[in-house]
């Protein structure tokens, strides 16, 4: 049976990182997958060619992005994005300081227009705690409680792998420099708590044409980038490294991890 899947990110190529291999596997297997994303990230970091309108940029890379994948339609619903601050508060008026039922009212219009089967979206610490990610957790599950979406699905990472693998990243020097093993010992999701490991190995080509086509995010003036440094890993230890992704679907008990991002609606 095919279903529609609806997947809520927060900035363009936040679908590519953390389920580009799902999106892409599940469209290539005759599900309709729809692509909604909250802004334009027109504050996120990009060296210097791009800054001056990255907003459009973002948007052109998104659609790149999105038919590398295959998906079907994108929607964008145009918030401001917060910005990444570990101490300044988001502005008035952005994304993440919206009330859950504005930040949520397009998604569940689009729910409740696509007929949605399932929707993702992060977990509650927002991945790695970013405030508009945080919103998309928020205000995903009041959309889906508003649109009877059967389905919600936590796009997340398993925080014992993450945190191992940024431990060799900081044994190198200068390779990412501000990225610290100690600020990821809440984020993502604990081992124990995941319900879904999804096997995406035979689409990490399509993965990584997704992440291609997010040109300025492999871009600094200055910083390295995490996506510029995944790009210069070969293919074959690309789909090594990035040939499994993870979720939590709180209608199923953690332990033996589903393969299948809609077990839960085969099994109803």
């Amino acid at each position: 049976m095919a279903y529609t899947l609806v997947s809520f990110h927060a900035h363009p190529d936040d679908e590519a990182l953390l389920m580009g291999g799902t999106l892409a596997r599940a469209a290539a297997e005759g599900h309709r997958v729809v692509l909604a994303v909250a802004t334009d990230g027109e504050a996120g970091a990009a060296s210097s060619e791009y800054r001056a309108d990255l907003a459009a940029h973002r948007r052109d890379e998104l659609d790149r992005s999105a038919e590398a994948l295959g998906c079907a339609r994108v929607v964008r619903f145009g918030f401001r994005d917060s910005g990444w601050s570990r101490t300044a508060s988001p502005a008035p008026g952005t994304f993440s300081a919206l009330s859950s039922a504005e930040a949520a009212a397009p998604l569940a219009e689009l729910l409740i227009e696509e007929q949605a089967d399932a929707l993702t979206i992060y977990d509650p610490a927002g991945g790695y705690g970013h405030p508009d990610h945080k919103q998309v957790h928020t205000a995903g599950l009041y959309a889906a409680r508003a649109a009877a979406t059967p389905l919600v699905l936590e796009a997340t990472i398993d925080r014992t792998l993450i945190r191992r693998l940024i431990r060799l990243v900081e044994a190198v020097p200068g390779v990412l420099p501000d990225v610290r093993a100690a600020d990821f010992a809440t984020a993502y999701t604990a081992r124990e708590h995941l319900t879904h490991r999804i096997d995406v190995r035979a689409y990490a080509d399509a993965k990584r044409r997704s992440f291609e086509a997010h040109a300025s995010q492999a871009t600094s003036d200055d910083d390295a980038r995490t996506l510029a440094l995944l790009l210069k890993l070969p293919p074959w230890l690309f789909r090594l490294a990035l040939g499994h992704e993870w979720f939590v679907d709180h209608s199923r008990s953690p332990g033996r991890l589903a393969d299948d991002l809609f077990a839960s609606l085969r099994r109803r």
